[in-house]
Order: structure tokens, then sequence, then C-alpha cells
């Protein structure tokens, strides 16, 4: 019996995940590598305790696939995911504040992050939510149960200033657009994320001239609406052309720049909405004017969240990555270092243990949240792509099974951990290049660490469990 599960399991996962752990590992011994302790097993070394940790998931693993029977991860889903709730809670009050989050419970030396497993039971409980029978998004009631489900756990992680690990929930929107969710969401949590950045970058005024000219395009592309796109630019010009107006109208002083382009954008705004209104045009259009009105008011509201929503060192890490301060030595020193090794790492390395960076420790947490670097600076590019490969086919090889299984569950879930995994590589890798905000999450299977390690692999193998099933009835 044993056997024909053997044969079932898909070996492509599996070899990505061999893959990853063993080249995770040899980057752990290599990012924190000294001479007095040279053996690879030393147990007083991060790289003895990570062999330690694979061991231990790789046992899990086994665990997962040939003990636990598959019906249990959706008819326990909603206990799990209580039992997570209360964790995340309770670490408010008697966890231990590591790097400013206070999201860890500690037993002696034994350190647990449930905000690690709390993707897992999010995952379990989302999917099993909309793969009840007549689950639907258009009915208001079952969306908001669904988004209540993903938005709790925000909360919580956002409560224990662990801003980075509430970030990667945000992937979950992929199984909310699967499941039919408007793709004009997704479009505006990346305008609004775009506005965010012009605002903090440039000014307000910019961000709104910005929202205004691509709805307007948009607007005139999709709907031919010409007679929109003409006043619409007549209006951005004006906008435009606030500040020099500003400097020689005395009465303009009354309202800061921003203010007077508001009230020039309300009556535009109106008359858009009349004309969609007379028109009878489709849902598209609403969205779009939903996107430019939320565009405004963020632009009006970034004080308030960056100021006071945002701790001060990831302020000061958003500020070092849009250049509007430069501290090498100070908040931008990990970045710096980063870039550094991984741009000296040229085409193919300078080879393993041969990392100048690496070895006179220049990075800080280089062999947890900057293990990307190593990689850079000693695999070089070649070694850096393979990698990417490796988690790209993990990704894709995850919503390809997904999609082909009959089993809603199943599906939802391989949808899940697709999105969780693409969210981890994109934002580890960005902020290790300096592309992205330093927000201090690990690199699935690479980075070290217990709570991870473990939590990417039951994560996983509790799909490739649940895919053996469809195999199994093919």
């Amino acid at each position: 019996m044993q056997e024909n599960k053997t044969r079932r399991v898909d070996l492509g996962l599996l070899l990505s995940y061999l893959l990853l752990i063993v080249f995770g590992w040899l980057n752990i011994y290599s990012a924190v590598y000294s001479e007095e302790h040279g053996f690879i097993l030393d147990m007083s070394q991060r790289y003895g305790q990570q062999f330690i940790w694979i061991g231990l998931s790789i046992l899990t693993a086994i665990f997962i696939l040939y003990i636990i029977r598959p019906e249990i991860y959706s008819t326990l889903s909603p206990i799990l995911y209580i039992i997570m709730a209360v964790l995340l809670f309770a670490v408010i009050f008697v966890g231990k504040e590591v790097n400013g989050s206070k999201s860890w419970f500690f037993i002696g030396s034994f350190g647990l992050q449930p905000a690690e497993f709390s993707k897992i039971t999010t995952s379990l409980l989302l999917s099993y939510i909309m793969s009840q029978y007549g689950f639907t998004l258009t009915n208001k009631k079952m969306a908001a149960t669904a988004a209540a489900v993903v938005l709790l756990p925000i909360l919580l992680i956002i409560m224990e200033k662990e801003t980075g690990s509430a970030l990667v929930y945000l992937g979950l929107l992929f199984v909310f657009y699967m499941q039919g969710m408007s793709g004009w969401f997704i479009i505006l949590g990346f305008s609004l994320a775009a506005i965010f950045s012009l605002t903090i970058s440039f000014s307000p005024l910019t961000a709104i001239v910005c929202a205004l000219a691509a709805c307007s395009l948009l607007r005139l592309l999709i709907w031919k609406r010409g007679k929109w796109f003409i006043s619409a630019v007549a209006v951005i010009v004006l906008i435009a052309y606030l500040p020099k107006l500003y400097a020689t109208l005395p009465f303009l002083e009354l309202f800061k720049p921003e203010v007077w382009a508001l009230i020039l954008f309300i009556p535009h705004t109106i008359l858009w909405i009349v004309d969609i209104y007379k028109m009878r045009e489709d849902r598209g259009s609403f969205y779009l004017i939903l996107s430019l009105i939320c565009a405004i008011a963020i632009t009006f509201s970034i004080n308030i969240i960056f100021n006071k929503v945002l701790q001060p060192h990831q302020r000061a890490r958003i500020e070092n990555l849009f250049g509007i301060t430069e501290d090498l030595q100070g908040i931008g020193y990990n970045v710096h270092q980063s870039k550094i090794a991984i741009g000296s790492g040229g085409l193919t390395g300078k080879g393993f243990l041969n990392g100048t960076q690496t070895k006179y420790n220049f990075v800080p947490e280089q062999s947890t949240d900057f293990i990307f670097c190593t990689v850079g600076e000693e695999w070089g590019f070649v070694g850096s792509l393979l990698l990417l490969i490796v988690y790209i086919y993990l990704i894709v090889r995850i919503i390809v099974l997904a999609s082909k299984n009959f089993d809603t569950f199943t599906k939802l879930y391989g949808y899940c951990v697709a999105s969780i995994f693409l969210m981890h590589v994109v934002i580890n890798m960005g902020m290790t290049m300096g592309l992205l905000p330093v927000i201090g999450i690990p690199l699935p299977f690479l980075s070290y660490g217990g709570s991870s390690m473990l939590s990417f692999t039951i994560l996983l193998f509790i799909f490739i469990r649940l895919d053996m099933e469809r195999q199994s009835k093919e």
C-alpha cells in the first residue's frame, strides 16, 4: 500500500523541496562558517541546528503523507484556525520581543512564531469556506465571511508589529480572483500601492495628477470616451500648474496645492459619474471611478498611515528605499551591503565558502532574511537564476496540479499555497536587492529558522497529500 502511495507523490514537487532545503542548508553553512566550527553538523552553530529542523521537517512530511487522513484538514480547519488565532492574540501579551516585534513564544532556547503557522490554518479555513456548496462572492455575507478569515490574522499580526508577515496574506487575493472576484480589485490594490509610492517620493499633488491621468487614459482606451478624455486633460494640466500659480497668486495661499487640486477634482468627478449613469455603462466604469476616488482619498491619508500606523524603523526603511533619506551606515546598511554582495558575484559567483562579504560578516541576518545575498555572491547570476527557476517551477506546478483537481477544497488550498510561496519569494528577493522595503520575511526552505522550515513544509505537504487523492481516483 505504501509503495503505491509513494509512486503517487508528485516527484516534481518532492524534488524541488529536497533541492531547496539542501541548497539552503549549504548556504546557511557558508553564511555563518568559521574555521573553529568547520564541521557542518556542529550543533552549536546555526547550520547544525538547521540540520535538526530539516530532519524534523522531513519526518513531519512523512507523517502527513502516510499517517494523517486527508479528510481531517477540511473537517478540523475551523478548530485549527481558532487555536492559531488565540495564539496570535496571546503572543501580543506574553510573547518575547525580537527585532522590534512581539511575535515569538520562547521555552528556553526554543522559539515558536505563530504567524508562520497561521498561514496554514488561514489557507485551510479559507479553502473550506469557499468550497462549501453554493458559495459565491456575489453573496455579500459569504464574501464578508471569507474576507474576515483573512483579515483577522492580518490585524493580529500587525498588532504584533510584524507587518512583513501580514503583507504575505495579501497574496490570497489570488484565491478570491480565481473564485470570481473582479480583476478591478487587484488593479485597485496595485494602484493604491503606486499612489502611496508617488505621494511618499514626490507629493500628494503628483499622485493626484498621475491617478487622474491613468484613469482618464483607461477610460479612453476601454470605453472610447474622447469627450471625457479632452476635459480630463484640461483638468490635469490645470492641476499640474498649480504649484506655479500658487507661487504667483496670493489668494491661493488659503489652501495647500493638493487641496486646490481636490476642489478642482470634485466637480470633474461628479460630471463623470453623471456621464456613466446616463450612458448606462457596465460595471467596469464604476470600478474605475471607485479606484480614482480611493486613490485621491489615500493621498490625503498618507501622513496618518505613514506617521501613525508604521513603526519608526519601517518609516526609515521606506524613506531609504525611495531615496528620501540615505543612511548607508544605519537603516540602509543591510541592503547596501547585500547589493554589494550580490553584484560582486558576477556571472558565476566567487565559489562556495569564498564570498568575502559573507565571510567577513558585512551583511547582518545573512543566514535568515538576507540568505539570498549569499547565493548571489557565491553562486553568481547563474546560481541565482537557477534558484529562481526552481521556485517558479514549484509555484507553477502547484497551480497546475490544483487546477486539475475536481475537489474544490484541494484546488483552493493549492492556490493558497502557491500565492503564499510567491509572496515570500518576491518580497524576500526584492528587499535583498533593494527593490522593496526591508520587512523581514524568510525565503522558503532556504532561510535559517525552525518555525519557517516546519510551516513551509507542512503547508506544501498537506497539498501533496491532498493531490495524492486526486491521482488515486484517476
